[in-house]
């Protein structure tokens, strides 16, 4: 079945493409999920809750804004970071029986935060392509320096230095000393 037709049925509400999902695109998911969630359960679970979004923020998705492969593998990433910080939370609470402040930023935080992000996005459009993808597969997927120089057909040494070229470049570009 083609990713037209899945989206299109997922679309309709129809349950063939909630089935055409996970049979074509639940290895690209799990993939994603892996490298955060490191009980089996916890990924088959999250899994279910990203398979979820996608049913409920279908009509989200649209197609000139990015790819399809994009667009998945950012709700998978966003469950389990979600499930992983529900899972910090309830261990936390768990261990914890004081009343704590809020995790929430303050209005000031947040607009560093925006600022800080948008300077990351500018410094990451000066990198290149294969620069890009190492930094995302490391720092946005969570993938573990010995997946990442397996499957790039590296040697964890060298993905090593190069993320640390990257980092220092990075901060260089950011205003940063640059120092790592």
């Amino acid at each position: 079945m083609s990713q037209e037709e899945i989206i299109s049925l997922i679309r309709r509400r129809d349950e063939r493409g909630a089935q055409a999902l996970l049979i074509h695109y639940g290895p690209l998911m799990r993939y994603v999920i892996a490298p955060i969630l490191r009980d089996p359960q916890d990924r088959e679970e999250c899994l279910s809750e990203a398979l979820l979004r996608v049913w409920d923020k279908i009509a989200s998705y649209q197609e000139e804004l990015g790819s399809w492969n994009a667009w998945l593998t950012a709700l998978a990433r966003n469950a389990a970071l979600d499930r992983a910080r529900q899972l910090r939370r309830t261990d936390a609470t768990q261990e914890l029986s004081v009343q704590l402040p809020s995790p929430e930023p303050t209005p000031e935080q947040e607009i560093l935060r925006r600022e800080q992000r948008d300077a990351l996005h500018r410094a990451l459009g000066q990198l290149s392509a294969a620069e890009r993808v190492l930094f995302y597969r490391k720092y946005y997927y969570m993938q573990s320096t010995e997946q990442i120089a397996r499957e790039l057909g590296m040697t964890p040494r060298a993905v090593e230095g190069r993320l640390y070229r990257l980092k220092k470049r990075l901060r260089h570009a950011m205003g940063g000393d640059g120092h790592a």
